[in-house]
């Protein structure tokens, strides 16, 4: 059980990248963490709890949201960071793609999502946020990538009709939507060969960008069912 009135997230994805470093802001804000990946390593700080599995499996969802109600008491904000990206040209898909992204980015947020939301209304009051993606909005033609304009334009559009839904019960749902981010996952020089494809900004973001918007629509009660570009412009143009 954490301390009397500590707040505790979820969230999702959190071996590595995006997921881990809001780990580990959120643990410097003195909140308690709930998080997740498929593979999972127990952590050292008994003020996370890390639980191994898929999220595109309902039993995974379950067993997080009864985990952070048995192991800390409360479910104060999920953030659905776990995501897959596939580009490939629409007709070279296979099955197995569309099950992976489909899985993960959307099925993975519905039954998480769907749980944490029951549990918060009983305290009414709670925070989601969505990571949808920018490319879902502003699509280019050198980077084919339908699944992700179906999945995360999809959490784009749940969003803003979440946030309306629950308004009423002090339940806010937010979103951010990345352009190009830097992580560990790859290479530095993989970003440098982009060209025309940078941002109006002329540089790949970091995970630290990121990670500051979602602490900023954590401490702005008064934003709900908004859409946070981070994406150095890319939403407004070349």
């Amino acid at each position: 059980m954490n301390r009397a009135g500590e707040k505790v997230a979820i969230i999702t994805g959190g071996s590595q990248g995006i997921g881990a470093s809001l780990v580990a802001a959120y643990r410097g804000q003195g909140w308690s963490v709930v998080t997740s990946a498929r593979a999972m390593k127990p952590a050292a700080d008994p003020g996370v709890f890390a639980i191994e599995g898929d999220i595109a499996d309902p039993v995974t969802a379950e067993r997080i949201v009864s985990g952070a109600i048995e192991r800390f008491g409360r479910i104060d904000t999920l953030i659905n960071n776990a995501g897959v990206y596939v580009s490939k040209p629409f007709t070279d898909y296979t099955a197995e793609d569309y099950a992976q992204v489909v899985g993960v980015n959307i099925n993975g947020f519905f039954w998480l999502t769907q749980r944490a939301i029951a549990e918060m209304l009983r305290r009414r009051g709670g925070h989601v946020v969505n990571i949808s993606a920018t490319i879902a909005e502003r699509p280019s033609s050198g980077e084919p990538s339908v699944l992700t304009a179906l999945t995360k334009g999809g959490l784009a559009a749940a969003t803003r009709s979440l946030a309306v839904e629950y308004a009423s019960r002090g339940i806010r749902v937010n979103a951010v939507s990345p352009g190009i981010i830097q992580t560990p996952a790859h290479p530095a020089e993989s970003y440098a060969g982009l060209g025309d494809r940078l941002p109006p900004l002329g540089h790949v973001g970091q995970v630290s960008d990121v990670v500051d918007g979602i602490l900023f629509l954590e401490a702005s009660p008064y934003i709900t069912g908004e859409i946070l570009h981070i994406d150095g412009g890319q939403i407004a143009g070349h």
